[in-house]
C-alpha cells in the first residue's frame, strides 16, 4: 500500500515537472524603443504576455545570445537601468546568466519564470541590448563606405550583387544612420569570405531596415559571384540656382543631411567647378564668379572646403575639410558658369607653357584650355601635401625639382585651395612618380593662377629622373598624433596645422569622434577620454575645440569645429585619449624593450645574415642602401651580437621587404653601440624603393639559450651552421701558405744538397783570384789613361780576398782605386785554364766570387750600369779543358765547381 502511494506521488511529481518545463518556455524575443531592429529594451513572451528582463547580473554574454538569436550580429553593449525606457507588464526573468554559447535566451541559467514585481523588482532596472546589426559596410574608411555584408550565424558574409538596386542601397544607408546612398559598385571582388548570402533583397526604398525587404532565393540556387560596394554620404545632391531656377549657371547648393545649403566661395576653384558642371551634365566650367548669384535670406552657408582634382565624377568624392574652418563671410557664396553643352569638346591646348600675362590669348586659355589640365598632390597623406602631379594630354606626370622653390609651391597650394606653401620639397620627398616628367626649371613669380602658366622649358622637356620629383607642403596640411612617453594609441591628442603641432581640446567630443580618431590612427574602432590625468606643463598652441563628428565622416578633417585659434582652451581641457589598441610604445614585443629588440635580419641563410629591418611606430620597416657601407653593417652586427661585418649588401640582396622604408642615408662611424646612434634622414623620409633594401652578412653565429629540461640547469649552446665567409677565406689562405712553404723547403733542400756535394778546390780558386788581381790592380792614373777607362762613380771597388778564400775583408788603402768594370765579352775557356787575362781587356773585366762560383759580368764601358746576373745560372755544358768545370756564357760567364 505504501509503495503504491509513493509510486503515485512520484508519477504526479514527474507530470507536474514536465508540465512546468513545457509551460516555462519563452516563445518569442524582441527589442523595443531602440533606433533600429537590433537595439532596445529586451522583452520576452511567456504564456502569451510580453514582459521584461531584470538587469541583475546582465552582462555582454547574455547580450550576445540575444543578438545572435535575432540575427543582429554580435553585441556592442549590454545597458541596464532602463536605458531604452521602462517597460510595462510583468518582469519575467531575473538573475539571467549566460555562457555566450547558448542558442536562445531560454537556455541560459536563471531563476524560475515568474512576475518578479511581486518580489519588489522595478522596471527602472530593465535590461537592454545594442547589437552590431544585420547589415554592415566593411573594408572602407568608415562605417558608411564599403562592401555590403550580412550576418549569418556567427559570421559576416557578403551580399551578392545580383539584382541589387539603388533603392536597396538607400535602405542600407538609412538603417546604418549614414545618410543617403550616392553610388554603388557591382562585381567587386570578395573581401574575405567565399561564402555568399543565399538570397537577394528586393527593396522598395521605404522599408525601415534591410531585414524587412522582400527576399528571393538566388536564381537556380546559385548567386552571382560578385560583391557589391555602397557609398553613403550626407552630401547627396548638388544644383546651380539662378533666380530660383536650377540650370547650368548660378549659386552652388548642396543637399546636406536632408536640407539644401549654399557652399562658401572660400577656396572654391575651377577644379571644383568642373566636377559640378560634369556631374550636372552641363559641359565644362567657364568661370567661378564669387557671390554673383547671392540671394538674401537664402539659408545657411556651408563652410566646408572641397579639394577636387577635376577628375572626380561627383562633388562628394572630392576630399573635404571642415575642421577649423571659420564661418563664411556674408554673401561670399560659390557660383559657377558652365558651358551648358554636355557634349562640348574644348579646343586643343597650346603647349607653350607661358603666355604674356593679361593678353587675350592668356585669358582665352584660362577660360577654355588650361583648366582641362588637372593638378593633384600624391602620397602625402592629405589633399594639401604630397608629390605634385599634372594631368596633361590624358596622362599624369610629375615636375622636376630643378629651380623648385617656395614661389612655385605657392602657386600649387593656392591653385588647390590649400592655403600658402610651407615647404617646397625636392628629391622625391614623397616618393618617386612614374610615367612622364611634364615640367622642369619652373620659374614662377608666385602670383600665377595655374602652375602650368609659369615659365619653364616646355611640356616634356627635361633632363631629370623621378628621383628629382618635386613636392609641396601647404599650410592647410593636417596631421594627427598622440603624445605619450610609454604608450602607443594613447596620449595627448595633437594636430599639425600651419606648420606647427598643437593640442586638441575635448569639449563636445562624443564617442563617434573618439572612434574616428582611433580608427584614423590605426588604433582600433573605439576610444575613451581620460579626464583624471594631470594636465601637462609648459606653454603650447591649443589649436581647436568643439569637434563634432558624424557617423558619415571618415577622417577627423571632415568634422566641423570651432575655427583655428592659438589658445582655444585651457590646459585642463586638452584631450588625452586611450584607444582600444593601446600598447607599449615602440616595442615589437612586450615592454620593456631595448634597441636590440627593435632590430632584426630577415631573408638570410643564417641568423646573422639578411635584410636589415627596424621597428618604428608600431611596425617593421627596412633601411635604404643609400650610403650603406661596412661601417653601418658593423654597427648592426655588433648590436645583434653577431660578430663583425663581412659584407654590406645593397639592392635587396636578400629580397625586397614590405611596409615602410624607415631609414635612409644612414652614416655610422662603425663604433656606435646602436644603429639609432648613427646619423640618418628623419624617420620615414627617403627616396627609395624596396629594391634598394640594405642587408648585412656577419661573421659569427648567435648564442641561443635552449629551454632547460626538468632537473637540469640551462646553459648556453652554440648553434653553428655552414662555414662563414671568413672561415672559408682562412682555409684557402692557409692552404696557399702551406703550398708555398712546401716549395721553399724543397728548394732549400736541393740547394743544401748541391752545396754539400761540392769538392774542395780552394787552391785552384785562390790561384785564379790572385792572377786576376795581378792584372786588375794598377794605379788610378793608368786606369784613367787607358781607352774606355771608367770614372770613380761608375765602377765598384773590388773586394780583397784572404788566403782562406772564404772570408772577405775591407780593401787596404793600396787598393783604394781598384774598381770592377763590365766585361764586354765572355773570355775563352783557354784563358781560364791558364789563369791569364789579356791586358787590353783588363779595364772591362770584373771577377767576383760567391760561394763556389766564379762569375764574369759583361757590360759596356762607360755606361755606368751593370747587367744583373743570376745568383746561380746553369747553362749548356762545354768543355773548358778541365774535367770538372762547367762554363756558362749567357751574358754572364760562370765557372761552377761541382
Amino acid at each position: 500500500m505504501g509503495v503504491r502511494m509513493a509510486l503515485n506521488l512520484s508519477l504526479q511529481g514527474l507530470c507536474f515537472l514536465l508540465s512546468t518545463m513545457v509551460a516555462a518556455q519563452i516563445t518569442e524575443l524582441r527589442l523595443m524603443n531602440g533606433g533600429h531592429r537590433c537595439e532596445g529594451r529586451v522583452e520576452v513572451k511567456y504564456q502569451g504576455e510580453w514582459g521584461t528582463v531584470y538587469a541583475y547580473k546582465w552582462y555582454m554574454k547574455a547580450a550576445d545570445v540575444v543578438c545572435r538569436q535575432l540575427e543582429c550580429g554580435p553585441a556592442v553593449d549590454a545597458p541596464g537601468a532602463a536605458r531604452f525606457g521602462s517597460g510595462v507588464g510583468p518582469i519575467w526573468l531575473f538573475n539571467t546568466v549566460c555562457k555566450g554559447t547558448e542558442s536562445t535566451l531560454s537556455d541560459c541559467d536563471r531563476f524560475p519564470i515568474q512576475d518578479y514585481r511581486e518580489q519588489g523588482a522595478s522596471h527602472s532596472w530593465d535590461a537592454g541590448v545594442v547589437c552590431s546589426g544585420f547589415v554592415r559596410l566593411a573594408g572602407g574608411d568608415g562605417p558608411c563606405l564599403g562592401q555590403v555584408e550580412v550576418r549569418s550565424g556567427k559570421d559576416w558574409v557578403p551580399l551578392s550583387d545580383g539584382n541589387f538596386t539603388l533603392l536597396t542601397a538607400q535602405v542600407i544607408c538609412a538603417e546604418l544612420g549614414c545618410g543617403k546612398a550616392v553610388s554603388f559598385s557591382q562585381d567587386v571582388s570578395f573581401r574575405e569570405s567565399d561564402r555568399v548570402w543565399p538570397k537577394e533583397f528586393q527593396c522598395k526604398g521605404h522599408e525601415p531596415e534591410l531585414w524587412f525587404c522582400h527576399k528571393e532565393s538566388c536564381p537556380g540556387g546559385a548567386c552571382h559571384r560578385g560583391a557589391v560596394q555602397v557609398f553613403c554620404s550626407v552630401y547627396t545632391e548638388v544644383r546651380l540656382m539662378k533666380n530660383g531656377i536650377s540650370q547650368c549657371e548660378g549659386q552652388v547648393e548642396m543637399h546636406i543631411s536632408g536640407e539644401w545649403k549654399t557652399l562658401c566661395a572660400s577656396h572654391w576653384n575651377m577644379a571644383n567647378a568642373n566636377v559640378v558642371c560634369q556631374q550636372l551634365g552641363c559641359g565644362v566650367a567657364i568661370s567661378t564668379p564669387e557671390g554673383a548669384y547671392f540671394v538674401e535670406g537664402g539659408g545657411q552657408i556651408w563652410k566646408a572646403r572641397f579639394h577636387c582634382s577635376g577628375a572626380e565624377s561627383f562633388l562628394w568624392n572630392c576630399p573635404v575639410t571642415a575642421l577649423g574652418i571659420p564661418d563664411c563671410t556674408h554673401g561670399n557664396t560659390a557660383s559657377v558658369i558652365c558651358s551648358g553643352n554636355q557634349t562640348q569638346v574644348l579646343p586643343q591646348c597650346n603647349d607653350s607653357v607661358s603666355e604674356p600675362a593679361g593678353s587675350a590669348a592668356s585669358q582665352e586659355s584660362a577660360a577654355t584650355c588650361s583648366d582641362r589640365r588637372q593638378l593633384r598632390l600624391v602620397d602625402g597623406g592629405s589633399a594639401c601635401a604630397g608629390r605634385v602631379e599634372i594631368l596633361h594630354q590624358g596622362s599624369w606626370g610629375t615636375i622636376c625639382d630643378d629651380s623648385w622653390d617656395l614661389s612655385d609651391a605657392h602657386v600649387v597650394c593656392r591653385q588647390l585651395g590649400c592655403g600658402e606653401a610651407l615647404n617646397a620639397t625636392v628629391s622625391a620627398h614623397f616618393g618617386e612618380g612614374s610615367d612622364r616628367i611634364w615640367l622642369d626649371d619652373l620659374k614662377c613669380t608666385g602670383k600665377e593662377s595655374h602652375i602650368w602658366k609659369c615659365p619653364s622649358r616646355g611640356w616634356g622637356q627635361h633632363d631629370c629622373r623621378h628621383k628629382e620629383d618635386a613636392g609641396v607642403i601647404c599650410s592647410d596640411f593636417l596631421k594627427l598624433r598622440m603624445v605619450s612617453e610609454d604608450q602607443e594609441c594613447a596620449g595627448w591628442l595633437e594636430v599639425f596645422y600651419n606648420g606647427t603641432w598643437g593640442s586638441v581640446c575635448h569639449s563636445l567630443m562624443a564617442d563617434i569622434t573618439l572612434s574616428i580618431i582611433c580608427r584614423q590612427l590605426g588604433c582600433g574602432d573605439s576610444g575613451t577620454l581620460n579626464s583624471s590625468i594631470v594636465p601637462r606643463e609648459g606653454s603650447r598652441l591649443r589649436w581647436v575645440d568643439r569637434i563634432q563628428c558624424q557617423k558619415t565622416d571618415s577622417f577627423l578633417w571632415q568634422c566641423p569645429s570651432d575655427p583655428w585659434r592659438h589658445n582655444s582652451c585651457s590646459s585642463k581641457e586638452e584631450a588625452y585619449i586611450s584607444c582600444a589598441g593601446v600598447r607599449p610604445k615602440s616595442c615589437p614585443t612586450a615592454a620593456p624593450c631595448t634597441d636590440k629588440e627593435k632590430l632584426r635580419l630577415r631573408g638570410g641563410d643564417t641568423m646573422c645574415s639578411g635584410r636589415v629591418e627596424v621597428w618604428h611606430k608600431g611596425s617593421w620597416g627596412t633601411v635604404c642602401d643609400d650610403s650603406w657601407s661596412l661601417a653601418e653593417a658593423e654597427v648592426v652586427c655588433q648590436q645583434l651580437g653577431c660578430g663583425s661585418a663581412l659584407e654590406a649588401l645593397q639592392e635587396a640582396a636578400f629580397g625586397p621587404g614590405n611596409g615602410s622604408i624607415w631609414l635612409d642615408e644612414v652614416q655610422c662611424m662603425g663604433r656606435e653601440s646602436s644603429l639609432w646612434d648613427c646619423a640618418a634622414e628623419p624617420w620615414g623620409q627617403n627616396n627609395c624603393k624596396h629594391e634598394e633594401d640594405a642587408g648585412v652578412r656577419c661573421s659569427g653565429g648567435r648564442t641561443l639559450l635552449l629551454p632547460a629540461t626538468a632537473g637540469t640547469r640551462p646553459g648556453p649552446n652554440l648553434v653553428r651552421g655552414n662555414f662563414s665567409l671568413s672561415e672559408m677565406l682562412c682555409l684557402i689562405l692557409g692552404a696557399l701558405l702551406f703550398l708555398v712553404l712546401v716549395i721553399l723547403v724543397t728548394q732549400m733542400y736541393r740547394w743544401r744538397a748541391k752545396h754539400r756535394a761540392l769538392p774542395s778546390f780552394e787552391d785552384v780558386l785562390d790561384e785564379a783570384v790572385y792572377e786576376e788581381i795581378d792584372y786588375l790592380v794598377t794605379t788610378k792614373e793608368d786606369l784613367l789613361g787607358s781607352t774606355g777607362a771608367l770614372s770613380d762613380d761608375s765602377v765598384t771597388k773590388l773586394p780583397y780576398y784572404t788566403e782562406d778564400a772564404q772570408r772577405t775583408e775591407a780593401p787596404s788603402e793600396d787598393y783604394d782605386n781598384a774598381e770592377e768594370v763590365p766585361v764586354p765579352v765572355a773570355p775563352p775557356a783557354s784563358w781560364m785554364s791558364e789563369g791569364e787575362v789579356p791586358p787590353e781587356e783588363e779595364n772591362g773585366m770584373r771577377a767576383s766570387q760567391t760561394g763556389s762560383s766564379l762569375q764574369f759580368s759583361r757590360g759596356v764601358a762607360g755606361s755606368g750600369k751593370e747587367a744583373a746576373s743570376p745568383w746561380l745560372l746553369q747553362g749548356e755544358e762545354v768543355d773548358p779543358g778541365y774535367d770538372d768545370v762547367e762554363l756558362n756564357a749567357l751574358g754572364t760567364s760562370t765557372m761552377v765547381f761541382p
